[in-house]
């Protein structure tokens, strides 16, 4: 069972920057694939970015040139730093990974991007 913790997350102003991480825990699992998430108020769950033990990364349009993703496969952690932040980024970012355990949610972390 792979457990997942994000923390980072917070209020910032548009243009602002943050990172979040996230740390998978647990044991008798390898993570092949790691990802964020983002849901907004009366939205549904979308795809934000996810990076592969390969190091091949993948960005959904809206944060592509604005966020990064990076992970260290061998300390089960993953990150995204989101610069210029914009009121539409304003979402809960759940971190995702893909192991031979299955898949794994955190439960989530605010991002709230206000003036």
């Amino acid at each position: 069972q792979v457990q997942l913790v994000e923390s980072g997350g917070g209020l910032v102003q548009p243009g602002g920057s943050l990172r979040l991480s996230c740390a998978a825990s647990g044991s008798g699992f390898s993570i092949y694939a790691m990802g964020w998430y983002r849901q907004a108020p009366g939205k549904q769950r979308e795809y934000v970015a996810f990076i592969l033990s390969t190091n091949n990364r993948n960005y959904a349009d809206s944060v592509r040139g604005r966020f990064t993703i990076s992970g260290d496969f061998a300390k089960n952690t993953v990150y995204l730093q989101m610069n210029s932040l914009k009121f539409e980024d304003t979402a809960v970012y759940y971190c995702n990974t893909q192991s031979s355990s299955g898949q794994s949610w955190g439960q989530g972390t605010q991002v709230t991007v206000s003036s």
